[in-house]
């Protein structure tokens, strides 16, 4: 099957040095509206490795990102929302980047080459087949991933990919492939651009449908979060005073002798 790398062709713009500052975000803002279209092409795929994700943490299962550069970093973003977010353990969702923890700052040169590292990253956390390893790569091509999937095979354990080229090595490796196919960067290559978007929106579907899939949200309302700070602490009040039907203060007072929304109303309805 032929592989070309759509995001490493040039540009359908030239002499970007040339175009004024209202020129280049009008023509960034243009390539980025292309994007939620491209994931919306991959949604049957989003499906396939969601619904095997859910499955596999209700199992005790732990869903894995791992990824080099911009890929790896948004691997790791995400998954640092889940504990704040839905009131999950930061053990539930682990992003891993090449180059370990310097590299979330600071490119690591030739890290996202190594083809023993990825794996070796993995069995630091005694991965299982209980587990989902979902790689990240826009090129499709990153070694460090790749020999991450392919060793993960070996040893049953569910793999996904997110990928921004078609047919690509990573994708003929992952058990459920994400192709979004955004094209060429509007700087030819600079995958942190469209590629680093449709990434960042398909691993906020994969999260946020998973974990309302395993029960972490109520109507529309995060009622798992952590009371990490006081818009949080003023955001869980509302939420309680509105399904209770209760003053502020009252609601306050729920809060700070349960520490949860979800806790306060449960306890509240079974003492009323």
């Amino acid at each position: 099957m032929s592989f070309t790398k759509t995001t490493e062709q040039d540009s359908n713009y030239n002499h970007l040095e040339k175009m004024s500052v209202k020129e280049l975000l009008s023509n960034i803002n243009k390539e980025d509206k292309t994007v939620p279209n491209a994931v919306e092409k991959a949604l049957p795929e989003i499906e396939y490795l969601v619904n095997i994700t859910v499955e596999k943490l209700k199992q005790g299962g732990r869903l894995f990102y791992i990824g080099a550069g911009t890929s790896g970093r948004l691997g790791i973003l995400d998954a640092s929302e889940c504990p704040p977010t839905f009131g999950v353990s930061h053990d539930l969702v682990i992003g891993l980047i090449a180059g370990g923890d310097t590299a979330i700052r600071k490119a690591v040169e030739f890290a996202e080459d190594s083809q023993i590292q990825g794996w070796k990253d993995l069995q630091s956390y005694h991965i299982s087949e209980k587990d989902v390893v979902v790689g990240i790569a826009a090129s499709g091509t990153t070694p460090y991933v790749i020999s991450a999937l392919e060793i993960c095979n070996k040893n049953n354990i569910t793999t996904g990919c997110i990928t921004c080229n078609a047919n690509s090595p990573l994708s003929q490796t992952a058990q459920f492939p994400i192709e979004v196919i955004v094209g060429p960067e509007f700087v030819t290559g600079s995958s942190r651009m469209k590629a680093g978007t449709a990434q960042k929106l398909v691993l906020n579907m994969i999260t946020t449908s998973t974990m309302i899939q395993l029960g972490h949200i109520k109507g529309n309302k995060m009622v798992d979060m952590q009371l990490s700070n006081n818009k949080l602490v003023d955001r869980g009040t509302k939420m309680i005073m509105a399904e209770l039907n209760i003053s502020e203060n009252e609601a306050k007072s729920l809060l700070n002798k349960y520490k949860n929304v979800r806790t306060a109303i449960k306890n509240y309805n079974h003492g009323n």
